[in-house]
């Protein structure tokens, strides 16, 4: 029998802190594996061995969510990816999934991690990427750049994947708040055909307990605060919460619930988006970045006592 350690399948983590705030964040995808802020764990953990579930924490560029069949035209001209979604057969968030992130910079408290996008089939384009985790006293803000470093103008949307918890707390019984007049009513292969008023099923204006949804929606007009950021909050019985919060650029949140994170009876993806699915089709809310064109958003997590 071997006694070899197996890899981690998601690469070197690089853990950051500051005050009791402490982030792990994994080489592949550049995903949040872990959040915790005074021991409060806000993002759930999953087993060493295995690689991101269910898209757990991954950074979505160049595009979020589904472009359906992996087939997409725009400005005359059509384009086909491959399908990384067998059973929808569509191609699903992004390019840089499982791509390794290098270091840009690192402090005690922050890391930047970078990684290209190279032209390929059905996506022609080149494209600097960056994301920065900083972590502070209550939470954690994320800060994605990137950069047309090609010759033609290219197609961008950005997302992110977290899942949110609030440790002490079962997640079905934390209520969810999101103050969205509108979702979006899909196909069988979680393909946009309308966007609607929400309805009973997905109205989350008043909190709703997260045990009794069962969402993979995506939310639009979304309320703004006075920072020009949309919110959405698990609140708990004694008045404790975690927020998701998303600044300008990101118009859109998904919400997916699930029974089939590791370790985890229920678990709830809060997903920021800059357009929503199929936007590579649609051209809804799409980035064209010119040449030399960067582009700069912002999100986080925050932890309320």
């Amino acid at each position: 029998m071997s006694d070899t350690i197996p890899a981690d399948p998601t690469g070197e983590r690089f853990r950051i802190e500051h005050d009791g705030t402490v982030a792990e964040i994994a080489e592949v995808g550049a995903s949040l594996r872990a959040l915790s802020v005074g021991g409060v764990e806000l993002v759930p953990r999953y087993p060493d061995d295995i690689g991101a579930p269910a898209a757990s924490g991954l950074v979505l560029v160049p595009w979020p969510n589904r472009v359906a069949g992996g087939a997409w035209t725009q400005q005359g001209s059509a384009y086909r990816l491959a399908i990384t979604e067998p059973a929808t057969g569509n191609a699903i968030h992004g390019l840089l999934r499982f791509t390794p992130y290098r270091v840009q910079e690192r402090a005690r408290d922050a890391v930047a991690l970078a990684a290209t996008v190279f032209p390929q089939t059905g996506y022609p384009f080149q494209l600097a990427t960056s994301v920065t985790y900083a972590v502070g006293d209550m939470g954690l803000q994320v800060t994605h750049r990137i950069e047309n470093v090609g010759a033609a103008a290219a197609p961008v949307a950005v997302g992110a994947h977290p899942y949110v918890m609030l440790g002490g707390t079962a997640t079905a019984d934390l209520l969810l708040e999101l103050d969205a007049d509108s979702r979006f009513e899909v196909d069988d292969r979680m393909i946009p055909v309308a966007q609607r008023p929400v309805d009973a099923a997905t109205d989350l204006r008043t909190p709703r307990r997260v045990g009794e949804l069962s969402l993979d929606t995506a939310f639009a007009d979304i309320r703004r605060d006075g920072s020009d950021r949309i919110r959405a909050r698990l609140h708990a019985a004694d008045g404790g919460g975690v927020e998701l919060w998303a600044g300008p650029g990101f118009r859109y949140l998904q919400v997916f619930t699930t029974d089939r994170y590791p370790g985890q009876e229920v678990a709830v993806a809060i997903e920021p988006m800059t357009a929503p699915a199929d936007a590579f089709n649609s051209g809804q809310d799409l980035r064209w970045l010119s040449p030399g064109e960067s582009w700069e958003l912002e999100w986080g997590i925050l932890l309320h006592r």
